[in-house]
């Protein structure tokens, strides 16, 4: 390397050393040497990886299998809309400051000097993080509208307010989301949907920008009245706000995979979809009360329109969609038949997911105290004592047993395992020894 370059862990991993958080992905920008010359120096140390060429990238992967990004400064140029129209040239001869102001927010654009062991902090990014402000480094920002979303996972997974300067120029390009890739939307909710502390930070983020007019799902929760005896925390979007920031406390959602926490977080976010259509007042035990009767089965559209909105894939939509739907069922009547059916209608979700969302739903009305409802409780129970809390009923009948039974096999077989499992879930047999029975009657 030559002796003029200098080399400066930069941006996330500086941020979250300073707040304590364990650094998982380091970044270090290399000022004072071409692209080629800083691979080729690598190159002596680990494994080398190219593949972020065009960007100024360098992958580095060492003996110990940490990887580490190194990058070369550049000047980004916006030449066209859109996330790729920007014209990119590298400058060795670019400051650290410069360098800086290119980033997003000044939480971001901090840098630490590993020769020093100082932190150097060209835009006050070391104070907004004390005092938990989000604020834009430079009008650059502007230049990708792509910077107000990643704002608002910012704003939820370190507990930031905006500052009201960044709030009123994200306002003023809400004109531009049309330019985003719908892949690059579904990576901001993605990340706001696994990695939030405080998820109502983001929402109200996007409220205070007006980015939630994008997002109308969403929008029409705000004015949408509810019960206040059920309800004193105010209406549906406060509520579900709420309800979000109550998920990320239970123990259930901090300990499952990355996939299970958007799911659930997306079904908690969407329960309430079908309120704006189903709410308005009626009589209820004497007095007329705000009610929303069947908005769960009414959710079930807006919840669809908005994970097609944010290019969710098919697997987060089969999962989220049953966990809305059924996120009343603590409240019908706990029976084997009513388990067996409703682990089966959540499939490929489950009925211990189910109760992890439910629980966050009653937890998101302060003042009333968080807990686990009664009718959680006895679901579990249930679900526990038949076995498909974690899992939907399999059918015990299967085609070779109607074949042992002197079948041939035909257009009759499906009918005949349609029904058997249909017998199955209703409880008229539980083992193979009942579905045999069950199929000589049948066959009688």
């Amino acid at each position: 390397m030559p002796e003029l370059a200098q080399a400066f862990l930069v941006g996330g991993c500086v941020r979250d050393a300073l707040l304590g958080r364990e650094v998982k992905d380091f970044d270090l920008e290399v000022f004072g040497v071409s692209y080629e010359r800083l691979a080729r120096a690598l190159s002596r140390v680990g494994r080398v990886d190219l593949v972020g060429r065009s960007f100024g990238v360098v992958k580095l992967t060492t003996g110990s299998g940490v990887a580490y990004d190194f990058s070369i400064p550049r000047r980004d140029r916006k030449v066209a809309l859109g996330h790729k129209g920007f014209a990119i040239e590298f400058d060795a001869d670019i400051t650290p400051t410069e360098a800086a102001s290119r980033r997003d927010f000044t939480i971001n654009a901090l840098m630490f000097d590993p020769r020093r062991g100082e932190v150097l902090d060209f835009f006050g990014g070391q104070t907004d993080l004390r005092e938990r402000v989000l604020r834009h480094t430079s009008e650059a920002f502007a230049e990708d509208p792509l910077r107000v979303l990643r704002g608002m996972q910012f704003a939820a997974r370190f507990n930031l307010h905006a500052a009201p300067e960044t709030v009123a120029l994200c306002r003023s390009i809400k004109g531009s989301y049309g330019e985003l890739a719908v892949e690059r939307v579904r990576e901001e909710w993605f990340k706001w949907a696994a990695k939030s502390s405080v998820p109502s930070m983001g929402l109200r983020f996007l409220a205070d920008t007006e980015w939630l007019e994008h997002f109308p799902e969403i929008a029409a929760l705000r004015g949408t009245p509810q019960e206040p005896e059920w309800h004193p925390e105010g209406d549906v979007f406060t509520h579900t706000a709420h309800c979000c920031d109550a998920l990320v406390k239970l123990p259930e959602w901090q300990a499952v995979d990355e996939a299970s926490r958007v799911a659930w977080m997306l079904a908690v976010l969407a329960h309430d979809f079908g309120k704006p259509a189903t709410t308005h007042q009626a009589e209820r035990d004497g007095r007329l009360r705000t009610v929303s009767p069947g908005h769960e089965a009414a959710g079930v559209a807006p919840t669809e329109s908005f994970l097609t909105r944010i290019n969710a894939p098919h697997v987060f939509r089969d999962r989220v969609v049953p966990l809305v739907v059924n996120h009343l069922a603590h409240l019908q009547t706990i029976s084997d038949r009513a388990v067996r059916r409703l682990a089966k209608r959540l499939e490929p979700e489950t009925i211990a997911a189910l109760c992890v969302v439910i629980t966050a739903d009653h937890n998101g009305r302060p003042p009333k105290p968080p807990c686990v409802p009664e009718g959680v409780k006895a679901l579990l129970a249930k679900a526990e004592e038949l076995r498909v809390q974690d899992s939907a009923p399999k059918p015990i009948l299967q085609g070779r047993h109607l074949i042992a039974a002197g079948m041939t096999p035909g257009k009759e077989f499906k009918a005949i395992l349609n029904d058997a499992f249909e017998a199955q879930l209703e409880g008229q047999f539980g083992d193979l020894e009942g579905a045999q029975q069950w199929l000589r009657s049948r066959l009688a």
